[in-house]
């Protein structure tokens, strides 16, 4: 088990790798699924295995409320299928912090629940917002669960130039699962995952 790192230097570096899957080229893309709420594209990870996802749709409603129900906080829970349970761990400032969470089982179960424990961090990036977050190994692991892990991930927030009201949202997501599962298995939770992240998000804000 580690010992937390030093938050300010994690964050910097974070946001840089954010900013920096933000600028990668559309030809590098490949969709993945499509819905009406989203669109999800996937393309290699450099940090592992698996493949990096880009999803991104139209969000009616502004920039700050949008963020509110994504990152680490009361809303969260609420709204969110696949997170069973949520807990602050630690806070270093009021937008930085540790969090422990579960998920639910996937595909019939296929994919077991699983825990993670990320660092998160929420920053302002041109007229939005950025929150983004990766994990970390520490704490113990706990039972009946599998440890999976978050390379670095995010969510940028804008407001739509014609529509300030509106928001496009616009996610970077690498999760490795870990435990034996087959990749195809992996890929088809992740891509309708994250556009029922989308779905259940615009339901969330109507309420």
């Amino acid at each position: 088990m580690d010992l937390l790192p030093n938050s300010v230097p994690l964050a910097t570096k974070l946001r840089n790798t954010l900013i920096q899957y933000h600028s990668i080229g559309d030809s590098e893309w490949r969709v993945a699924k499509k819905t009406k709420d989203a669109t999800v594209w996937r393309k290699p990870s450099e940090e592992f295995s698996g493949y990096l996802y880009k999803a991104q749709g139209v969000v009616e409603d502004v920039t700050n409320r949008v963020v509110d129900h994504i990152r680490p906080g009361p809303y969260r829970l609420d709204w969110d299928s696949l997170m069973t349970t949520m807990d602050i761990m630690e806070t270093f400032e009021e937008n930085c912090c540790v969090m422990r969470y579960t998920t639910a089982g996937q595909l019939w179960n296929i994919i077991a629940p699983r825990e993670f424990v990320d660092f998160s961090y929420t920053t302002s990036y041109e007229d939005g917002l950025l929150t983004c977050g990766i994990s970390l190994d520490y704490g113990e692991v706990r039972p009946n669960f599998v440890r999976g892990f978050n390379h670095p991930c995010g969510w940028f927030c804008v407001p739509l130039k014609d529509y300030p009201s509106h928001s496009l949202l616009t996610g970077y997501i690498q999760t490795e699962l870990r435990g034996m599962l087959p990749q195809s298995a992996v890929d088809t939770a992740m891509s309708s995952t994250l556009a029922n992240f989308y779905s259940d998000l615009k339901k969330a804000l109507k309420t």
